[in-house]
């Protein structure tokens, strides 16, 4: 067993470039990571990482050993998968990721209930609107509500969900209600902003294909929830899923803006980063995630999916 944790490490450290990031990720110093490294190489008799301060790199034959132990390690899940299958409970620690609001609102009620139904799996949330790196965090499974780009992560749709553009009456009263996209590019756009997001520009439909706004305001977040607050106190505009504000809307506390030229969609979808097997922990939460979580948003927002 030695040997195999070893060879896990071994394959997290080539996957994510350096000692550090791999020890951070099973929760070991990079002094022990090292050593672990260590102890393959002199049980191979080879070297497997040339080591320089900047970077590490893969010899030939460490290569070969990475492509073997990549084989090994989903030839072992393999068969604790069959175990599972023929009546073993999964279990284990399981490092789930999610938007801060979806996070709050229907994730987290779910994990009592998810508990219960497998006792033997430890949940861990990590709860953010960041676009999380799932193996440098060693994330297990993300759910995401985003414009999906092409990625090497395995991907399980549950739908489209719908947007809104809406603000708060008392804002739309002092500053106007715009009538096409470009007046958008006159008001205060309350924006989800951090390093890598796209939220400032919005693509909105039109009758003559999708139209993307480089948008502006006077101020933005990293936490969606503080831009719906912002919209509630008259401060500008905002972009959201429908099923986060389908309340403020019923109450008028927040009204529709352009609903003639809505925000394109986001994919609601659940996401993984192993290349051929899904863990028995994983598919569990997965598949108990995705019976759930539909019905949970249908109970806000029956209009929510496209």
């Amino acid at each position: 067993m030695a040997l195999l944790e070893n060879m896990r490490i071994f394959v997290r450290v080539v996957d994510l470039g350096s000692l550090s990031a791999a020890g951070r990720s099973v929760r070991m110093s990079p002094a022990v990571v090292s050593n672990r490294i260590q102890q393959l190489e002199e049980q191979l008799g080879v070297r497997l990482l040339n080591r320089t301060t900047r970077q590490l790199q893969l010899t030939e034959t460490g290569q070969v050993y990475y492509d073997s132990c990549l084989e090994v390690i989903d030839a072992v899940e393999r068969a604790q998968n069959s175990i599972a299958k023929v009546g073993a409970s999964p279990s284990g620690s399981l490092r789930v990721t999610a938007p801060l609001g979806f996070g709050r609102r229907i994730l987290a009620p779910m994990v009592p209930r998810f508990r219960a139904a497998f006792p033997l799996i430890e949940t861990r949330l990590r709860l953010s609107d960041h676009m999380i790196d799932l193996l440098h965090e060693g994330v297990d499974v993300a759910i995401r509500m985003a414009v999906l780009e092409d990625s090497s992560l395995v991907v399980r749709k549950l739908g489209e969900l719908r947007r809104v553009l809406c603000a708060a009456p008392g804002y739309l009263e002092a500053h106007g209600r715009p009538e096409r996209p470009e007046d958008l590019l006159h008001h205060n756009c309350l924006l989800l902003r951090f390093p890598g997001s796209k939220q400032f520009k919005w693509t909105l439909a039109t009758p003559d294909g999708p139209t993307k706004l480089s948008v502006a305001g006077h101020f933005d977040a990293d936490d969606g929830d503080v831009l719906t607050e912002w919209a509630l106190q008259g401060q500008g505009i905002v972009m959201k899923p429908v099923w986060e504000v389908a309340d403020a809307l019923r109450s008028g506390a927040l009204v529709p803006v352009l609903p003639a030229f809505p925000p394109l969609p986001v994919t609601l979808a659940v996401l993984y980063p192993h290349r051929n097997l899904l863990p028995a922990k994983s598919r569990a939460f997965t598949d108990f995630f995705v019976e759930h979580a539909r019905a949970s948003l249908l109970s806000l927002a029956p209009d929510c999916f496209l």
